[in-house]
């Protein structure tokens, strides 16, 4: 997976992928892109754990697997992100990798996390996704997505 780029994917290539925090008071708003809708929802997790923790050389504890049914693009942007919400809140987990495919419609996603207590916490730790100009959408080069987190 990609990481953090300067331009937030302005000057992108086809087929790049990357993430970024964007200002945004009071919360977290992340931007992903990349080549297909199943990477760029994978880039946003990413992104959104990169605003409250460091899991740089962290390696993962556990593996796990999440199905999220058909819905429509901005639907699996906004559960994926929730699921992951609350493994942090419910497990004391933090995702250190992330992979997604499509499966009927929905999407198909695995975890490799480690505990909380084994990563640097940085930021403040999201609590929820907000709807208000959430986007998830295929633009020139793929896809790209950007919501903003309440933490």
């Amino acid at each position: 997976m990609g990481g953090d780029t300067s331009d937030g994917g302005q000057g992108r290539q086809p087929g790049e992928c990357g993430h970024r925090a964007v200002p945004h008071p009071g919360d977290i708003r992340i931007e992903a892109w990349a080549a297909c809708r199943e990477h760029c929802l994978a880039e946003a997790v990413l992104a959104m754990v990169e605003c409250f923790a460091d899991v740089t050389g962290v390696r993962p504890t556990a593996g796990d697997r999440v199905r999220l049914p058909a819905a429509s693009d901005d639907d699996l942007l906004a559960a994926l992100l929730d699921e992951v919400i609350f493994r942090l809140e419910a497990y004391g987990q933090v995702p250190v990798d992330v992979e997604a495919d499509e499966a009927d419609g929905g999407l198909d996603v695995r975890l490799a996390v480690a505990g909380i207590a084994d990563v640097e916490i940085t930021g403040a730790v999201p609590v929820a996704v907000a709807w208000d100009r959430l986007r998830m959408r295929p633009d020139p080069y793929g896809w790209s997505c950007a919501v903003t987190v309440d933490a």
